[in-house]
């Protein structure tokens, strides 16, 4: 099909409910490395990674090399039985998880899926029923998912489910309670007790945080505020999950996991994303005396399938043989660099955050009202597009760029991405004036 056909075939045969970001939707067709394709040959350099997915490039040689392997070998079989492929990914997630505290591993197909097992073996574990959460987050799609979800954004008619509740999170550009870092003591961390004892039994299954919210908007904590709020989930009965689906594989800069950068070891891990560089794969690591508190028996007909796994297996490997989380680290910086000379340079920048290679540009029309910039980001994801390059976007308020590339990205192509985003600020700042 052409890129018409496939326009008008996706309308008629697909919920209208799957968006896109542009007003003419972009129908790619290949990919190699950084570089993504349209259906008219044009190319595009990909800082946004299929939702910071793609995390060793698009069409990873070293990658598809095993898979390619793997395929020849056995492609499915299901959990009901053992597989190399498996338990070889499920041994090497216990030994980089941090402290090598967590141990077992449920394997499913997406974040969503390890969410919702993650919260299922916080009240297998604990008796209890309740899970807080915290506003700005996003869990996933399903109906327990999206209750879990802190944004309206991502929460359709109907899917809401009771027995969670929303703390504040750390977003300190817009505080909620109007004040300042450092000088706060962290408040929004600190008021996560009064959350939980106005609003659950008291006696909690479990609280769920990204380390870095994705798309809430790429929102940072100061590193204090894990410690304090893990605290209070401990002493209110609960868990700790953390939701590295985002910021998991070396996304946040020198670590394995977005959460180590705060000191804190969480009970369950959930990923997925860039774990098999784009092939479907969810991830539930816990610690032991969680995963056997999961009685009875389950399955996943595709979780753990051997090719996810062998891909997964493959991706990290290549970080650790390239050093990939050092680079994310230095590359990482180097990009935050460049962006906040282009803050300088931009009056729509607020504000720049993130760790790694996941930073954010928040645009607002006042730097002083922090007004929200929504129709400007717009305008700015299509200007990029003209330039050659794609981005996301989020946040509550759809104001948020969102920069995310694949791990082994070099310093001149984010020279390239640089002068394509400066570009693309320069053509919105000349049709505003208009």
């Amino acid at each position: 099909m052409n890129r018409d056909e496939i326009l008008l075939a996706q309308k008629e045969f697909l919920f209208p409910a799957v968006f896109h970001y542009y007003a003419e939707p972009l129908v790619v067709t290949h990919a190699r490395d950084q570089y993504v394709w349209d259906a008219n040959g044009r190319q595009y350099l990909d800082f946004f990674a299929g939702i910071l997915t793609v995390s060793v490039g698009h069409g990873n040689e070293f990658v598809n090399g095993r898979i390619h392997e793997q395929v020849d070998r056995l492609v499915h079989i299901s959990t009901l039985y053992a597989t190399e492929p498996q338990v070889a990914l499920a041994k090497k997630m216990a030994s980089i998880t941090p402290g090598g505290a967590l141990r077992k591993s449920f394997f499913t197909n997406s974040g969503t899926e390890a969410n919702e097992m993650a919260i299922m073996a916080a009240r297998c574990y604990t008796g209890a029923s309740e899970i807080v959460a915290l506003r700005y987050s996003y869990h996933g799609r399903t109906s327990q998912a999206m209750a879990a979800t802190g944004q309206y954004n991502w929460r359709l008619p109907g899917a809401a489910l009771p027995g969670v509740v929303h703390a504040h999170n750390a977003y300190c550009y817009r505080c909620p309670f109007q004040l300042t870092y450092p000088s706060c003591d962290v408040a929004c961390a600190r008021n996560l007790e009064e959350t939980i004892l106005t609003t659950t039994s008291g006696r909690i299954a479990g609280f769920i945080a990204e380390p870095i919210q994705g798309a809430g908007g790429f929102i940072t904590p100061p590193k204090e505020y894990f410690q304090i709020v893990s605290g209070i989930v401990k002493r209110h009965g609960g868990i700790f999950i953390s939701d590295e689906v985002q910021t998991g594989w070396g996304r946040t800069g020198d670590k394995w996991f977005g959460i180590e950068h705060y000191g804190v070891t969480p009970d369950v891990i959930t990923s997925a994303k860039g774990l098999a560089n784009g092939m479907p794969i969810g991830l539930t690591v816990a610690k032991p005396e969680v995963a056997d508190a999961v009685k009875g028996v389950t399955l996943s007909t595709f979780g753990g399938n051997p090719v996810a796994t062998t891909a997964a297996k493959a991706v990290l490997d290549y970080i650790e043989e390239k050093d990939l989380r050092t680079n994310a680290a230095v590359t990482g910086e180097y990009l935050r660099q460049q962006l906040e000379d282009l803050a300088r340079k931009h009056s729509l920048i607020g504000d720049v955050r993130g760790m790694g290679l996941m930073q954010g540009v928040e645009l607002v029309l006042d730097r002083k009202t922090k007004q929200p910039a929504a129709k400007e980001t717009n305008l700015i994801m299509e200007a990029a597009k003209e330039e050659g390059l794609l981005i996301g976007k989020g946040g509550l308020f759809g104001n948020l760029l969102r920069i995310a590339p694949p791990l082994n990205i070099g310093k001149s192509d984010i020279d390239e991405f640089a002068r394509m985003l400066d570009g693309a600020f320069t053509r919105c700042t000349a049709m505003t004036a208009v």
